[in-house]
């Protein structure tokens, strides 16, 4: 008899497989030794109330053992040849699980990537780092894998409607991502070994006969009586496909202005800027484990976690990409700008959290003279914010008590930010209608979090990149609205908010060009 089973165990009791069993049993009702085998199908923490408990859900074999589990792998027979080519311009999670979904119903994919291979990119992180020098065309942003390659690799997404979610995560176990991912309530990769799964991807993108090509920068589109048949690379190459993918990511701005130009129909969209938040780790730990003032998080219990969100004068606040045991890292794509985000390797080890803190920004609130005004919005601050730093990628930074007290912090408490901070009034800087609404939402989130807006919680600017001013609108076959053949499609298209749900929509595209294209 196979039986589902939901227990709660304090962390402590986690590790110890007979305290599973017991429990296990004491449930069913029935002897210990009666239970055969017992598998972890999901596993997640309840940190609401004290004291902190695990639930894990397991499959248990009473009297008999659970069948075999199949394990996690993607194959794909080498296309025909003569088969149908997609041309995909992109290689974030969309574009590369458009690539593989290509594969599968037997199509061609030709992935067009304007930077480097993931492998030569880590290289080009150093100058931004080191030296606050930014690889135009190879950065936290571009290159292959797109901007979670670098940027903590969270796969956590609440888009279980959007397609098959394990499914996505079968294909990154498959390709080398830890099988943990299969069974934590909020997955992450970790950007130490997100890299080389992504890697592997691409290889089996090879292997089967697609393509992929790196330094291919999509300079211009092919279309002809209200039809885009292929693009055209920085290097005059033309790329012709069944359809076309667009799948290039929120920080490909010159893409939306080639749009712009091409009078190809774009949309504004409601977006979100504002600040990195980071705090001491274990400050972050007292606060959402409920520890006593002289106790600390011990190794049974993961870096936690938080999501915050309020409205203030009719705009959210909200936290975003929060990064436990983090990094706040720079994000810029351009050496005129500063840009922060944040990420985290798999252990989520380093004695800082980090998050973005944003307030929502809608089409109304940055009116302009065409469509275009909310870069030209996130443009303004990411060059406010590298005037003020004053040279490299050193960033703007401000105590969270000083914010909120409306002074110049007279010195900053430490940070994860290598290339440096420079105290500045963040409040200044920023629009005013943006600053009054962080206020509100600091003071209501430091009533909620006692200690959260304390002496040792740092505002670093700016956080802007948290998805696309601008959507690339499409109908139900998943086509341009006017231009037939363009499959608008990710984060950067407006249809996604993360690694997951760029994945999902990635292969939506690629089943819509087999269906309809």
């Amino acid at each position: 008899m196979i039986k589902k089973v939901q227990i709660t165990l304090p962390p402590k009791e986690v590790a110890n497989k007979k305290s599973w069993l017991l429990r296990v049993a004491r449930k069913l009702r029935v002897k210990p030794e009666q239970i055969k085998e017992m598998r972890l199908t999901k596993k997640s923490l309840d940190a609401r109330k004290a004291p902190v408990r695990f639930l894990l859900q397991l499959d248990v074999g009473v009297d008999e053992k659970l069948p075999p589990l199949a394990e996690s792998v993607w194959e794909c027979p080498k296309i025909k040849e003569g088969a149908e080519e997609v041309v995909i311009v992109g290689s974030g999670p969309a574009g590369l699980f458009a690539a593989l979904r290509c594969l599968e119903l037997g199509m061609k994919p030709i992935v067009l990537e304007r930077g480097k291979d993931a492998s030569a990119r880590r290289f080009d992180l150093a100058p931004i780092m080191r030296e606050g020098r930014v690889v135009e065309e190879s950065n936290y942003c571009f290159g292959e894998g797109g901007a979670g390659t670098f940027s903590d690799g969270k796969l956590y997404t609440r888009a279980t409607k959007r397609g098959p979610v394990r499914a996505v995560y079968e294909a990154f176990v498959a390709h080398g991502a830890p099988k943990k991912i299969l069974i934590d309530a909020h997955p992450h990769i970790g950007s130490n070994l997100l890299p080389k799964v992504v890697m592997a991807m691409r290889d089996s993108v090879r292997a089967a006969g697609g393509e992929v090509h790196f330094g291919a920068k999509v300079v211009d589109f092919l279309i002809d009586d209200s039809h885009m048949y292929g693009v055209v690379t920085a290097d005059g190459r033309e790329f012709r496909g069944k359809g076309v993918i667009l799948a290039t990511g929120h920080s490909a701005r010159d893409i939306y202005e080639l749009l712009h130009e091409k009078k190809v129909l774009i949309e504004a969209k409601s977006f979100a800027v504002g600040v990195r938040i980071e705090h001491p780790q274990p400050l972050i730990d007292k606060l959402q484990y409920h520890l006593r003032e002289d106790e600390k998080r011990g190794d049974d219990l993961p870096a936690s976690r938080y999501a915050l969100a309020t409205q203030i004068k009719g705009r959210s606040v909200h936290s975003f990409c929060m990064c436990p045991g983090g990094f706040v890292v720079p994000a810029a794509t351009q050496n005129d700008e500063v840009v922060v985000n944040g990420m985290s390797l798999s252990r989520r080890d380093s004695p800082f959290a980090n998050s973005g803190l944003v307030v929502g920004v809608e089409p109304e609130d940055v009116k302009g003279k065409d469509v275009l005004e909310g870069i030209r919005f996130q443009k303004k601050l990411e060059q406010l914010a590298k005037t003020a730093g004053g040279g490299g990628q050193v960033a703007p930074a401000q105590r969270v008590t000083d914010f909120l007290a409306g002074k110049l912090s007279k010195e900053l408490p430490k940070t994860s930010y290598f290339p440096g901070l420079k105290s500045v009034r963040l409040d200044e800087i920023l629009p005013k209608w943006i600053s009054e609404r962080l206020v509100g939402g600091l003071r209501k989130f430091g009533k909620s979090m006692r200690g959260y807006t304390g002496p040792n919680a740092l505002l670093i600017g700016f956080e802007t990149r948290t998805s696309s001013p601008v959507r690339i609108p499409r109908g139900d076959d998943l086509q341009h609205l006017e231009i037939k053949g363009l499959y608008p499609c990710g984060e950067g298209a407006g249809f996604a908010g993360g690694i997951v749900s760029a994945a999902l929509d990635g292969r939506k595209c690629a089943e819509a060009i087999k269906n309809h294209g």
